[in-house]
């Protein structure tokens, strides 16, 4: 399994990004998708996660400004990021687990970097 993120840039406070990670494996309709990120000198944390059956999940502190879809025709998931702030500042990293398996492993892609200027 690949996932190759990116989208990722230098944006203004208040401005908008939107994110792409395209995966490689089969029956990518049966994966749940995430978004995570990694601020500097922060631990990891969920910001967006997509179930295989397309119900989402967010952080509090992203609630209402982002926004997780998927497009399993084309093996992708997006992140739209809209009035962005300062502290969205960090590496966006996508997962992706199998449906029921979640607990036991997981995929990783490399990040890509979102700098949001105040």
């Amino acid at each position: 399994v690949q996932l190759q993120a990116s989208g990722g840039g230098l944006v203004q406070a208040e401005g908008s990004l939107n994110l792409s990670c395209a995966a490689s494996m089969r029956y990518f309709n049966l994966y749940d998708m995430a978004w995570y990120r990694q601020a500097p000198g922060k631990q990891r944390e969920l910001a967006a996660r997509i179930f295989s059956g397309g119900t989402t999940d967010y952080a509090d502190s992203v609630n209402g400004r982002f926004t997780i879809s998927r497009d399993n025709a084309k093996n992708t998931v997006y992140l739209q990021m809209n009035s962005l702030k300062s502290e969205d500042t960090g590496v966006y990293l996508c997962n992706a687990c199998l449906k029921g398996f979640c607990d036991r492993s997981s995929y990783w892609g490399r990040g890509t970097q979102v700098t949001v200027s105040s």
